[in-house]
């Protein structure tokens, strides 16, 4: 997943888990100028709520494994990933994370949703789970978009 791509590089860049939100926003727009100023600030608001960083004071520390994220040589994010996503786009992008091709996890998800009668993130938090997945925190989220 990209975003999470983006969210480790300035980490792993810097061998740490934590930074200063400033120095991390300056290393997302500044120093590898993949976005605006404005831009990386979203991210780090975008990335907090998908639970990807914690605020501590003036500081984001990483909620995952950034040294575990593979992050190509000519990586470049996707504006996109400034954009707060949904309940289904992340369901999704857990399943792909963990191997199941994309094009497999939507055609199984859309066909759980046609047959049970489903909204596509009940669906798509069914098909986590059954892949094996805790997906707790965006299960709560979908009951409470009902």
């Amino acid at each position: 997943m990209s975003l999470r791509r983006a969210v480790a590089a300035p980490f792993r860049q810097r061998g740490v888990d934590r930074m200063n939100e400033s120095e991390f926003v300056v290393e997302l727009s500044l120093d590898r100028d993949w976005f605006s100023p404005d831009q990386a600030k979203r991210l780090v608001d975008t990335a907090t709520g998908e639970g990807l960083l914690d605020r501590d004071g003036d500081d984001v520390v990483a909620a995952f494994d950034v040294g575990g994220v593979d992050i190509p040589d000519d990586f470049v994010p996707d504006e996109s990933v400034v954009q707060e996503r949904s309940v289904f786009e992340r369901v999704l992008d857990a399943v792909v994370d963990v191997g199941v091709e994309k094009q497999t996890a939507v055609a199984d998800i859309n066909r759980l949703q046609a047959d049970l009668g489903l909204t596509i993130e009940a669906a798509a938090v069914l098909y986590a789970r059954r892949q094996g997945l805790d997906v707790t925190d965006l299960a709560e989220r979908a009951r409470g978009e009902l």
